[in-house]
């Protein structure tokens, strides 16, 4: 019993080993592909300047006051908006960005094998010049993340008994031409079809109602620019890039992503979703009087790149956090 025991703590050490050397050596080759630098970034931001990323617009912040300060703050779901004004702060210049270790709490996270109340994800962001708004440099980036993830599994290939096969090339698709495939199954359902079929996929344009009258999937309407005409003739320049994961036979998506808002995207897409009086905010007043860089930028899973390159069957495998009881 005590040499099972002792097995046991051992395999869990090395599989924390395992996902330290995963994190360090994709946030080196992020920032190699990307031409990104490390910078520190927030726990919490103060409530009412539109910083905080509203997600899909339902979920609550967790939020709190601090000693001597009379703003409440809170807790930030994620850095969307914080980074494109960071990269304005910093006079990061054209074609360089910033990346940081974010760490977020998702109080109203439905709790499944791939979702926690915690989440942790190198949140990176880029300064593009305007000819760059286009699904070229899209794609482009897309492929240098692909590239990071590739490199970053070729890495862990000696030091596991089973390695993970990739596909070379990720498959991009509209999601407009994705319900035109699969036109009687659901959102998830046809991202668990594509995926099955090519390995790796990154679906454009989320955010906008498609020809059901339905978005592939719910986007803020503040961050990721789904309502602009692209050159495909689709609407939306960002995207999910999504692989599928053996372990458990379903699609995994490992990063969300896009080119920003300008001020002419923005503008159309509080109207579109009813919410105008955000344009007195700090950071949306800035976006529309171009006062900050253009940008793209998105989010990757630390923990939900682990669970895919170590194989793992529930996101807590290879995170501590706090789970609903029950939780296996």
């Amino acid at each position: 019993m005590q040499s099972t025991a002792k097995t046991s703590k051992s395999a869990l050490l090395a599989k924390e080993e395992l996902i330290a050397k995963i994190k360090d050596f994709f946030a080196l080759q992020l920032c190699q592909q990307l031409s990104l630098v490390k910078v520190t970034a927030p726990l919490f931001v103060k409530s009412g300047t539109g910083l905080n990323d509203d997600l899909n617009g339902i979920e609550r912040p967790v939020k709190f006051n601090l000693n001597g300060v009379n703003t409440p703050v809170e807790i930030v779901q994620s850095l969307a908006k914080w980074k494109r004004m960071r990269l304005h702060e910093l006079e990061i210049q054209p074609d360089n960005g910033i990346v940081t270790d974010m760490r977020a709490i998702r109080a109203d996270e439905v709790i499944s094998p791939i979702h926690s109340f915690f989440v942790d994800q190198w949140d990176w962001e880029k300064r593009i010049g305007q000819q760059d708004r286009s699904i070229a440099y899209l794609q482009q980036t897309v492929n240098a993340i692909y590239s990071a993830v590739k490199a970053t599994n070729d890495m862990l290939a000696g030091q596991q008994e089973q390695a993970l096969e990739l596909p070379e090339t990720v498959h991009f698709i509209h999601s407009e031409a994705l319900l035109a495939a699969y036109p009687h199954l659901s959102a998830k359902e046809r991202e668990n079809e594509i995926t099955r079929q090519y390995g790796a996929v990154f679906i454009m344009g989320i955010g906008a109602a498609l020809s059901n009258s339905q978005a592939h999937d719910d986007r803020a309407p503040d961050y990721d620019d789904w309502s602009t005409t692209n050159e495909d003739g689709y609407t939306g320049l960002n995207g999910d890039l999504i692989i599928w994961n053996p372990a458990l036979n379903s699609a995994l998506e490992i990063s969300s992503m896009g080119i920003r808002v300008d001020a002419a995207a923005l503008k159309k897409q509080l109207s579109v979703r009813n919410c105008e009086e955000r344009s007195q905010l700090d950071f949306h007043a800035s976006v529309l009087n171009s006062a900050y860089p253009l940008s793209m930028g998105g989010g990757i899973g630390q923990s939900r790149l682990c669970m895919l390159l170590l194989q793992q069957k529930h996101i807590k495998e290879v995170q501590a956090s706090v789970w609903p009881e029950g939780t296996i």
